[in-house]
């Protein structure tokens, strides 16, 4: 009888458990995001007047985005729910943060690749082209348009 070596059944283990990964990191990064948003949607005020500070135009309401989709994008993000098109204004939000905010004080590539801004976007980035995965509503919605069965049934 031959048995299966020990990293062959551990790297099976893992494959067929893949799905933890992408549901795990939905969940902090998506809460990470909702908490963040919700502050800044209880803080307009002072939110908008750091848009004001940083030049970005018609600060009330680019705050009121920005803090809107940080909130909604988290809430989405956990969810699992339209991810991939969320994953385009949470990265705008961000590359708009990189440009106007923190890249004018970043003089080197180490403290570029050390900016908080760009593990963000590099994150939403990895969403938006691996998806969800496969605990997520996208994926149940995914399964039962495939198999014609109509998604609130």
């Amino acid at each position: 009888m031959q048995t299966t070596p020990l990293h062959a059944r551990t790297l099976a283990f893992l494959d067929d458990h893949a799905w933890i990964g992408p549901l795990l990191l939905r969940l902090v990064f998506g809460y990470f995001w909702l908490e963040t948003g919700w502050a800044k949607l209880h803080n307009l005020a002072f939110f908008t007047e750091r848009f004001i500070e940083w030049g970005i135009p018609w600060p009330a309401l680019s705050a009121a985005v920005c803090a809107g989709t940080e909130f909604i994008g988290g809430v989405l993000m956990m969810l699992g729910l339209a991810t991939r098109l969320t994953m385009l204004p949470m990265i705008f939000n961000m590359l708009v943060a990189l440009a106007v905010v923190v890249l004018p004080g970043v003089s080197t590539l180490d403290e570029f690749v050390e900016l908080d801004e760009v593990l963000y976007v590099a994150v939403f980035v990895w969403l938006l082209v691996a998806g969800p995965g496969r605990a997520s509503l996208d994926h149940l919605i995914a399964r039962r348009v495939k198999a014609g069965t109509p998604v609130l049934a």
